[in-house]
């Protein structure tokens, strides 16, 4: 066959842009020196909030070993007293989007209560409506540790160094957005530069922002970058024009 019976691909593709949004396994980092009451309410609303139906949601909390206890013991009291049930009744948990959902989250909590983890609310399901519950002791072997539930499910790794965090950021698949959470300026500006992932909250949850501002993600969160801004540059190609006025030398 002739190779010019194939679409020239330059044809094919030409002034085609993208801009693509996947999924995401956003971390938030609590270091021993944290304000623990703001992280662990900052957890609980970046978790739980939309039922954990968000592509910003707190997806895993990689807790240092000195404050675990305390961090864990704090954000399990404050889920403790979510509400659970129907969203024309103001609940903070309501129904996951389908039973398919309800049953891929069922088999994450599963697989890392198996493995060792341990759930600091008993399991509770109803159909498709799933009860808030914080994960504790989850470790790299589970996949919790790695998936994205997107449902009321908070993992949380217990880590020993900055290293040991930032491996669970980086090794990810995904990288759209993190958060951390200390009271040392250097520390943060120092963890967020290395943190691969498109945003960095400090002493914030992860959040969508205001439209102008960039939103974008790494690896297989995405491409490009979405934003005013950034969007429409995103969907334009620049073309120059060059008026010559004067007569060049070479003309004469």
């Amino acid at each position: 066959m002739c190779i010019g019976a194939f679409p020239n691909p330059g044809t094919l593709f030409a002034g085609v842009r993208l801009t693509l949004f996947v999924t995401t396994k956003d971390a938030c980092l609590v270091f021993p020196d944290a304000d623990l009451d703001l992280a662990a309410a900052a957890i609980v609303k970046g978790g739980f909030s939309y039922s954990g139906q968000r592509c910003t949601a707190v997806k895993l909390v990689l807790a240092f070993e000195e404050i675990a206890d305390t961090l864990i013991a704090k954000v399990a009291a404050k889920v403790d007293k979510l509400t659970v049930g129907r969203p024309e009744h103001n609940c903070d948990v309501t129904a996951l989007v389908s039973k398919k959902s309800a049953d891929f989250v069922e088999a994450l909590v599963n697989d890392s209560v198996e493995k060792g983890a341990t759930l600091c609310q008993p399991w509770r399901r109803e159909d498709n409506l799933v009860w808030p519950v914080l994960v504790d002791h989850v470790t790299a072997e589970m996949r919790l540790a790695w998936e994205e539930p997107f449902g009321p499910v908070v993992p949380v790794i217990r880590v020993s160094s900055e290293e040991h965090a930032l491996r669970f950021v980086n090794e990810s698949r995904y990288g759209l957005q993190g958060c951390l959470f200390t009271k040392d300026v250097d520390r943060a500006m120092r963890v967020a530069d290395l943190m691969e992932t498109g945003t960095v909250q400090i002493n914030g949850p992860p959040s969508r922002g205001p439209d102008h501002f960039p939103f974008q993600g790494t690896r297989d969160s995405g491409i490009g970058s979405q934003g005013i801004i950034h969007s429409i540059a995103m969907m334009t190609k620049t073309k120059s024009v060059v008026l010559n006025l004067a007569k060049p030398s070479y003309a004469t």
